[in-house]
């Protein structure tokens, strides 16, 4: 029997997140090293449970949660969504605007399916939440990168977006808050991205997850509330704020004008159809969740256990010589930059895996965030205090080294050129 093969559709798509890095993190492991794990957004391994009440109200439902559900969700469940996107001013999204899915995750993957010709362009941050350019690749699309400017807090470059945008365009991707950067939008830049919406005939796929974790006074501006004029999709769910992502619990609410998204929405009733339903025990958090006390505002606010390790990271990371860092005003990670001056890498993805095997700590490289230039890591800020200041140390050591190292390369003395005779070439 011939090996089997794998599909063609596959072979630009990465997600490096859990790639070989990874692998070589958990080789290490099995040989008995301790890694010292910066680099997935899990808040389960840190100590960062789900709300009781949420957890007492799973169990609760559990018998009654035996069967499928309604292809789009259980109806109370999608009903507090509808609720709740109200309260915060959208009052034009109502219980059939939304679908539920097994994360935010399985949801990108559906609604890409779902409007994706061969070959249509997406725009898509850089840095970016990988998952996104592999799902528009994936599905036959091509993901464009439009650049966020690092001297601006890491806002999108709105000129550039604009650049990007040709004939084969059909939606942009925001990612507000951003993962990695941590960046939080202002009211003007999603403005914006509505404008270019309405000038292109573009959609918008609004990527919300993190929209409840935020520092100091930075306020989160719903796409879909600046563009109702504008086919908008919104996702969100409970994995970040609520600290439940092995439930796999996420949404997403479809806005703009009815008789422009009516055959999308079909489709993706479809395909929603084809999976069944979503998990169903979870999809009995959501109302819990959504209409109760948010206990993220004790994590987020000054003397939150979030709020003062972003602070601690942050302070930190920023005195090893060389690397910089724009505050994040949202999400859970910090973006650091390398001094290319400094440290000269040629490879992020080899820096990673130095520091791996020779500290026994793992973050990610910018790269895998499809990133252009090799001078960058994500931090996640999830674990402990004391963790933090040992992974840091480890870092500021590794590159301590790194740093004399090439002091010691510049002061050797430079061979002299000896003239080399030209030689008689062999015969062919």
């Amino acid at each position: 029997m011939p090996p089997m093969q794998y599909s063609s559709k596959l072979q630009n798509v990465k997600y490096e997140l859990r790639g070989p890095i990874l692998q070589a993190a958990r080789k290490m492991e099995a040989e008995g090293h301790r890694i010292l794990k910066m680099n997935l957004g899990d808040t389960a391994p840190f100590g960062l449970e789900a709300p009781e009440s949420v957890v007492v109200d799973m169990i609760h439902h559990l018998r009654g949660a035996q069967g499928y559900s309604d292809s789009k969700g259980i109806f109370s469940a999608r009903t507090a969504i509808s609720q709740y996107y109200q309260t915060r001013g959208l009052m034009q999204i109502g219980v059939e605007d939304i679908f539920i899915g097994n994360g935010v995750s399985e949801l990108i993957s559906m609604t890409l399916q779902a409007f994706l010709e061969n070959d249509d362009e997406i725009l898509v941050p850089a840095p970016d939440y990988p998952l996104w350019t592999a799902a528009v690749t994936l599905t036959g699309g091509r993901p464009v990168h439009y650049l966020c400017d690092e001297d601006r807090n890491w806002w999108p470059d709105m000129a550039d977006v604009e650049s990007k945008i040709t004939s084969r365009t059909k939606g942009i991707v925001i990612i507000n808050p951003n993962n990695p950067t941590g960046a939080v939008y202002p009211r003007r830049i999603v403005e914006e991205f509505a404008a270019l919406a309405r000038k292109h005939d573009l959609v918008l796929f609004s990527d919300e997850i993190y929209e409840k974790v935020r520092y100091e006074d930075a306020e989160h501006i719903h796409t879909a509330a600046v563009a109702e004029d504008v086919c908008c999709l919104t996702f969100s769910g409970l994995s970040k704020a609520y600290r439940m992502p092995g439930y796999r619990a996420g949404w997403v609410a479809i806005t703009g004008p009815r008789t422009a998204t009516l055959a999308y929405r079909e489709a993706l009733e479809l395909l929603a159809s084809l999976r069944l339903c979503p998990n169903v025990p979870a999809q009995h958090a959501i109302q819990t969740c959504l209409g109760g006390y948010q206990s993220i505002d004790e994590l987020i606010r000054p003397g939150g256990r979030l709020r003062e390790q972003r602070d601690l990271a942050l302070e930190l990371l920023t005195a090893i010589p060389g690397v910089t860092c724009v505050p994040a005003a949202g999400a859970m990670y910090l973006f650091p930059r390398l001094d290319p001056e400094v440290y000269p890498f040629e490879s992020d993805e080899q820096f990673v895996l130095d520091l791996l095997r020779e500290q026994k700590i793992l973050v990610s490289h910018g790269s895998a965030f499809n990133w252009p230039r090799p001078d960058h890591f994500r931090f996640v800020i999830l674990p402990a205090v004391q963790d933090i200041r040992e992974a840091v140390r480890r870092i500021a050591a590794f590159l301590a080294s790194y740093r004399n190292s090439e002091a010691v390369t510049e002061r050797l003395p430079q061979p002299e050129l000896t003239p080399v005779l030209a030689a008689t070439p062999d015969p062919a």
